[in-house]
Formats: C-alpha cells, sequence, structure tokens
C-alpha cells in the first residue's frame, strides 16, 4: 500500500510540473508575442518624446553633445540611438493596422517624434503618408524633418511628389536637403524604392544582440548582401584571411570619400598581408549603390570633380549593406547614433578579424572623424600593434 501510494503521488507531482511548464511555455510565448506585434503606437510615441536626446546644432543638421557643445557624442554608453532605431522598429513593426496614427505622428511638437515617424513610413512605403510628408518638405522649419521626409518620399517612389522635390532641390535653404531632394528624385525616376529586405531587417531587429561582440571575442558569423546582390559570410574567411570590416556613412561624408580614395591607392598592400576589406553601410541597396558610383552622379559641395568614372574603375573590395545597422548594432556602431548633414547616423566604426576569426581590434567614434586612417589600419595589421585613439578623440 505504501508503494501504490508513493507511486500514485509522483504520478500526481509528474503531471503538476509538465501542466506548470506548458502554462509557463504559454505565457512566456504570449509576453513575447504581445511585445513583438502588438505594439502601441502612442507609447512608442511617447518614449521618443520623453527622452533626453542630445541637441542638435542652430541648423539642425548636426548632433551636438550636451555637455561639450560640439559635433557629436562622447559617452560610448549613451542611448539615444537605442531609443531612435527601437522606435523606428516598433513603428514599422505596428505597420499598415497602425498607419494612421504613425501618420498623425509627423504632427506632433517633437522633432524626434517626427524625425521617427518620417522614417518608418518610408520604411514601410506608406503611400498614405505621401500629403502629410509633402507637407513635412514644404513647411517644417526643421531640417533634419524635411530631409527625413524627403528621403521617406524617394523610399516610397512617390510620383506625384516630383514637382515638389524638384522646386525643393533648388529653392529649401539647407544643402542637406537639396541634396537628398536630388537622390529622392532618381531614386522615384529608377523606382529603386524601399526593398522588401530592408523591411525584414527591421522587422527582426533584436536589442539582446547589441553591443554583443568586443574585442577579445570571436566573431559570430554573419551574411550580408553588397550592392550587387551578392551574399558574403564572415565565417568564409576563417583560417584564410583577415577580415577589416569599415562603417562607412553615406554618400554626402567627405571623410568617407577620402577614405575610398586611399582603399583605391593601397590595394597592393592589403593584398600582400592576406586582408579582405569591406566597407559597410547601414542603407538600403539604392542608397548604397550611389555611395560606390553605381547609380546617379550627385554634384557634391566638396568635390571639384566627379567620384563616378574612378569608382566605376578602381573600387576593388564589396561594399555591403548592413540594413537597419543589425551587424553594426552588433559591434557598437550605434545606428542612428548622431546626426551629421542632416541624417541620423552610425558611429565611425572600425573592426579589425584575425585569421581565428578574433576580433582584434574594435574602434567607436565619437564624432564623424574619429577613427584610424586606412594607413594606420593597415599598419596595425603588418606590425600587430592595436592600440590606437584619435587625437581629438571627444572626452
Amino acid at each position: 500500500m505504501i508503494k501504490s501510494t508513493n507511486s500514485g503521488s509522483f504520478r500526481i507531482l509528474l503531471v503538476l510540473l509538465i501542466l506548470f511548464s506548458m502554462i509557463s511555455l504559454i505565457i512566456s510565448q504570449n509576453n513575447t508575442e504581445n511585445r513583438i506585434y502588438n505594439t502601441s503606437v502612442p507609447n512608442v510615441l511617447e518614449r521618443v518624446k520623453t527622452h533626453d536626446f542630445n541637441p542638435l546644432n542652430e541648423d539642425n543638421s548636426m548632433t551636438l553633445d550636451r555637455s561639450l557643445n560640439v559635433a557629436g557624442i562622447a559617452d560610448m554608453d549613451n542611448d539615444d540611438w537605442q531609443v531612435r532605431l527601437l522606435a523606428v522598429r516598433d513603428l514599422v513593426r505596428a505597420g499598415n493596422k497602425n498607419m494612421k496614427e504613425i501618420v498623425i505622428g509627423l504632427a506632433d511638437n517633437s522633432v524626434y517624434v517626427r524625425q521617427v515617424c518620417a522614417m518608418a513610413l518610408g520604411i514601410l512605403k506608406s503611400n498614405d503618408a505621401i500629403n502629410s510628408l509633402e507637407q513635412i518638405v514644404r513647411q517644417d522649419e526643421n531640417t533634419m524633418v524635411r530631409s527625413q521626409a524627403v528621403i521617406a518620399l524617394g523610399q516610397i517612389e512617390s510620383k506625384s511628389s516630383l514637382g515638389l522635390l524638384r522646386n525643393k532641390q533648388t529653392s529649401d535653404p539647407s544643402r542637406d536637403v537639396r541634396h537628398q531632394c536630388e537622390l529622392a528624385i532618381y531614386q522615384i525616376e529608377k523606382k529603386m524604392g524601399t526593398t522588401d529586405k530592408q523591411l525584414s531587417a527591421f522587422l527582426s531587429l533584436d536589442e539582446s544582440t547589441f553591443n554583443s561582440v568586443h574585442t577579445g571575442n570571436i566573431a559570430p558569423d554573419f551574411q550580408l548582401e553588397d550592392t550587387e546582390g551578392k551574399e558574403w559570410k564572415l565565417g568564409q574567411f576563417r583560417n584564410e584571411k583577415w577580415v577589416v570590416l569599415i562603417w562607412v556613412f553615406a554618400d554626402w561624408c567627405p571623410v568617407c570619400h577620402g577614405e575610398f580614395q586611399d582603399l583605391m591607392e593601397i590595394q597592393s598592400e592589403f593584398e600582400k598581408e592576406g586582408v579582405q576589406v569591406f566597407t559597410v553601410e547601414a542603407h538600403d541597396r539604392y542608397r548604397g549603390r550611389v555611395m560606390i558610383g553605381k547609380e546617379l552622379d550627385p554634384s557634391y559641395w566638396f568635390a571639384k570633380k566627379s567620384f563616378h568614372k574612378a569608382y566605376t574603375e578602381k573600387i576593388w573590395w564589396p561594399h555591403l549593406l548592413d540594413r537597419a545597422g543589425a551587424i553594426g548594432a552588433m559591434y557598437g556602431a550605434d545606428p542612428l547614433a548622431f546626426a551629421v548633414h542632416s541624417e541620423y547616423i552610425n558611429r565611425p566604426t572600425t573592426v579589425i578579424i584575425d585569421k581565428e576569426g578574433i576580433v582584434r581590434f574594435s574602434y567607436r567614434g565619437t564624432f564623424w572623424g574619429d577613427r584610424p586612417t586606412i594607413e594606420q589600419t593597415l599598419k596595425m595589421i603588418e606590425t600587430g600593434d592595436f592600440s590606437f585613439e584619435h587625437l581629438q578623440r571627444l572626452k
């Protein structure tokens, strides 16, 4: 009788444990599902509205460190970028069912709310937002917001906006906005708006991976597409080559173009050391192709002659598309970290990975020019000395 009672008690306990496990799993799945798919647009916008962002400068084109009052952000733990990036992700996840609420956000008093709403609407290719975005382009006093609205109209491929964009390409008081108009016009005419891959990248952003890779770690494998659509895996170079990852900004960046010139000049030195170089851009395919001279040939205020011919003939390294900045976020590149030329971009970041797949160097800049030069990057690999700090690094 004793044995029978013990056996019965054990069975009851086992059943209860199984039931408890099943209930816990269901609750966990429901919580995850709610967190991912049932995003409340008002709550997302409230997060943005109440966050204390580092301010923009007088013409709203550059982020200023709130303590130093200079362009950039010195605090490497600053979370402005996460608030922005996750807000855009959550608005994109809210998607078409909540489009009206996102469009209403374009009229919010907060510059930062208007910017994330415009960014999300471009990624969603929302035709319902065209009139409101055009209103922003016409009337918004903030350069950053106008710039983002122009970008969104290009991503949406809004043909009805071409007249407005052509007018603003010559009449907008900001050269940054005028430049974005030039890009958007071509993007619309060539039907090169937001891709499904861009949308998917934002939908799948996972904050648990942010800032997860550090110097001394084994670099996790990743796969990114280049501007020609070819897929590249980091793991394919294990035990064969060093890998250098250089996160650049966009085609309007004079420093980035200078780095491209340096890369073109010392190709043989990198090849001699067995180094695979990748430049990386946290944009969709169209913007990446503009960067390397594969689409229109924009006029730049900082260049006396076109980059187009030289880039077409001499770029020897793949230019990767880190859509939504997902890989950059793992390495601390902080997508949407601060504004440069009226667009939120990542920190300038250089990562060096050795043949064994170990991260030997990971440098995250505090302002637009804060990282090693191309020559300094090569020298580190040649000498094995990975100590570096920019002389003007913000502190």
